[in-house]
């Protein structure tokens, strides 16, 4: 029989005396077997830390009483080594960052074949990897059999996503705790993965499995949990059933929650706007994966290459939001990079011509492309992981007026950096702090700030909101339109979300294996899209 977890009376807290904060105030808990519970709320209401108590997993410092019953064992007070054997094989996590969760010196084959045989030291090696390639199969990875040769670093960020939730299936567990499992996916793999997880419930050997989601994504709590506590501060401000939550939400707080959705608030494109950017025939390969005898019968060959983006024509005027969306893998954010002229340090083959602010990219001088990337600034998907954890936010923020105006003194470059922190809406005794200091929203803050600086013209956003919550989510999407508009920037919004995009665009194009399908006026193609593909993604986004 499937343990039940039950939490009573937890609280988590941080510092002592009159440092004390309460992150998580007084919470109860009921998961049954085989139920789908979900807790949302904004970034730092305490729902993660909620979930990574279960196994134990909170960071140094923090002070947990109550109890978190599994079964009849009380978590919060079972040995270490007794609490190492329930991870992973009893109660399995997902990650919400995979590129932090997942060991970039191994494998991801090797990463699950590990997982299960923790485990199950017994089970035959050529039994573990079969279930390795079974999982990275059911939850959807393309070409399996190289990617389980593949490092994390070589996968895009929702393929990351699908390793880890293959990782954390492989071992079979009776509670599955996912904490936002779906933020780097489409629309069309989130569907995939819910009714994946739903599945394996049904499944004669997961019969019982309960599944705890942690996510900030109410479209997807709508379309998976049955029931759903919504926190708030560290407090429950309400539970109940999935359809009750919904339709007559009670809590204020709860109402917003439910009532927020991206609103557009875009000016239109001056018709005669400077063309600030213009690709052509962009395209990027990588070497194909080879092993054995065909590395050594490709020795004096040409290297094979793999082509994961063909012949992208675009341009972006001033003022502007082009869209990109399209699945996992499809090749959004290589577009971006190839754009920025990111990949000559890789192995990639780059094809193509970009013209930006009127020179051509490939003519330009060292010296001169260097003055030039002021001009083009990138914000990045996680804004954790491209934010150094050694750096002040002061530093982080000024590191680009130390490469791009030298000459600046201390005292104007501190001025700066007030001033952009106070544009994106931060104080600027955030200076001194580091960025494991403020919420993921706050952080995505600090790396807008961080191009701002500069004072760019083009900013490619890729995936600048996919980690937030929906509150989060509006007020930065309310930023960078009000940035947009005051510094007549242009934007390459890369999503798969397509109700942000959708809010944020003039123009979208659709991505899919590479391939430009479909690339007009947003609204058009978002309500007569012609491509069966943009028609199955557009139908599952609303």
């Amino acid at each position: 029989m499937t343990p039940h977890l039950k939490i009573q009376g937890l609280n988590i807290s941080f510092g002592q005396g009159r440092k004390e904060r309460k992150v998580v105030d007084s919470l109860n808990l009921d998961i049954p077997p085989g139920s789908r519970m979900a807790i949302v709320g904004e970034s730092g209401s305490g729902k993660s830390l909620t979930a990574l108590s279960i196994l134990g997993l909170l960071p140094d410092g923090a002070d947990v009483k109550g109890h978190i019953h599994w079964g009849d064992k009380n978590l919060l007070r079972v040995p270490i080594e007794e609490l190492r054997t329930i991870r992973g094989r009893e109660i399995a996590m997902i990650f919400q960052e995979p590129m932090t969760a997942l060991n970039p010196l191994f494998t991801i084959g090797y990463q699950i074949i590990e997982a299960v045989t923790i485990h199950e030291p017994l089970i035959p090696k050529d039994e573990a990897n079969r279930r390795a390639m079974e999982m990275l199969e059911r939850v959807g990875l393309p070409d399996v059999k190289n990617k389980m040769y593949a490092y994390p670093h070589q996968l895009s960020g929702g393929q990351r996503q699908r390793a880890m939730i293959a990782m954390a299936l492989s071992t079979k567990p009776k509670l599955l705790i996912a904490d936002e499992p779906t933020t780097a996916l489409d629309v069309n793999l989130r569907k995939q993965i819910l009714e994946l997880l739903k599945d394996l419930q049904k499944h004669s050997e997961n019969q019982g499995m309960s599944i705890l989601l942690i996510t900030h994504d109410l479209n997807l709590v709508k379309k998976f949990a049955q029931q759903v506590v919504v926190m708030h501060q560290g407090k429950v401000v309400e539970s109940g059933t999935t359809q009750d939550i919904f339709d007559t939400p009670k809590s204020p707080y709860t109402q917003s929650l439910v009532n927020s959705r991206p609103e557009k608030n875009l000016l239109p494109v001056i018709p005669l706007a400077t063309n600030l950017l213009e690709a052509k025939g962009i395209g990027v390969g990588y070497p194909a994966e080879q092993s054995g005898w065909g590395q050594l019968l490709n020795f004096y060959k040409k290297t094979p290459y793999t082509s994961v983006l063909r012949g992208v024509d675009l341009d972006l005027r001033q003022g502007e939001t082009l869209g990109v969306i399209g699945e996992s893998g499809s090749g959004k954010t290589t577009l971006g990079m190839a754009l920025l002229d990111l990949l000559g340090g890789t192995s990639a083959k780059v094809d193509g011509q970009v013209d930006l602010l009127g020179h051509s990219w490939k003519k330009l001088s060292t010296s001169e492309q260097r003055s030039m990337r002021a001009k083009f600034q990138v914000i990045f998907q996680d804004p954790f992981g491209s934010l150094s954890p050694r750096m002040s936010v002061g530093q982080i923020i000024a590191e680009g007026l130390d490469v791009h105006q030298p000459n600046l003194s201390r005292d104007q470059k501190f001025a700066r950096v007030g001033d952009v922190l106070a544009e994106v809406g931060l104080e600027k005794s955030a200076i001194e702090r580091y960025p494991h200091e403020f919420s993921g929203g706050q952080r995505q803050r600090i790396a807008i700030a961080r191009a701002l600086i500069l004072k760019p013209e083009i900013l490619i956003l890729d995936e600048p909101t996919s980690a937030l919550d929906v509150t989060i989510q509006k007020q930065v999407l309310s930023l960078l339109t009000d940035l947009q508009q005051k510094y007549n920037l242009a934007y390459i919004f890369i999503s798969h979300d397509i109700a942000v995009v959708r809010a944020m665009s003039h123009r979208v194009m659709v991505l899919q294996h590479g391939d430009i399908v479909e690339f007009g006026e947003t609204e058009e193609i978002i309500r007569s899209p012609k491509s069966p593909y943009t028609q199955q993604l557009i139908y599952e986004a609303f």
